[in-house]
């Protein structure tokens, strides 16, 4: 591995309910040829070429490996889970514990040497376009009442579009959707996404 970070030095350094995890994850990683290590999203992160393959990361329940184009790995270990059903192409592989890492051990470093190869190939993950998107009936009414919005939604990426698609949809009752969408318009006429600060 070329390029160790310091900020992931510093990560590993402190006290965490995974750090020995991590440590190990980290090990595996770094045996691994052709990625450089960089600290991303506040998480160790592995790349190839500037392109995203793995990262380190932990959740209360489970720490994991999460592989950015995940959905194109073979896994025939049956180990890859996406996160949630609106996740289209990043798959973790999860652990609640450093004898379970120890024990994959040669499958995580196939894993992670499949998907250095899935990114040299130039495979792509086929995102589901926005369009493919339900927008809801609350939000809608507020695009055809206010033009600014409309336009302003319609000017932000196809990502950041798709983010608040989900994010007013995911409430099963209207008026929590409404609130949803009356909290976040200010955000959208700044042309900002659900997650810019």
């Amino acid at each position: 591995m070329t390029n160790s970070d310091p900020k992931v030095v510093e990560f590993l350094s402190k006290p965490s309910k995974w750090k020995k995890e991590y440590e190990k994850l980290r090990n595996i990683i770094v045996e691994c040829d052709e990625l450089t290590e960089e600290f991303k999203w506040m998480h160790p992160c592995y790349t190839h070429e500037n392109k995203n393959i793995v990262l380190i990361h932990g959740f209360k329940e489970y720490c994991a490996l999460l592989f950015h184009k995940g959905a194109l790995l073979k896994d025939p270990h049956g180990i890859l889970i996406q996160q949630t059903e609106n996740v289209q192409a990043a798959r973790q592989i999860r652990f609640t514990n450093i004898d379970q890492i120890i024990e994959l051990e040669a499958v995580l470093k196939e894993y992670i040497l499949q998907a250095i190869e899935v990114e040299k190939s130039g495979m792509e993950i086929e995102f589901k376009k926005t369009t493919e998107y339900t927008i809801p009936e609350e939000f809608q009414i507020k695009l055809d009442e206010i033009p600014e919005l409309k336009a302003a939604f319609e000017e932000l990426t196809p990502g950041r579009q798709r983010a608040y698609l989900l994010h007013f949809s995911t409430p099963k009752q209207s008026k929590t959707r409404v609130a949803r969408i009356d909290k976040c318009i200010p955000q959208i006429l700044e042309g900002k996404g659900l997650n810019d600060r």
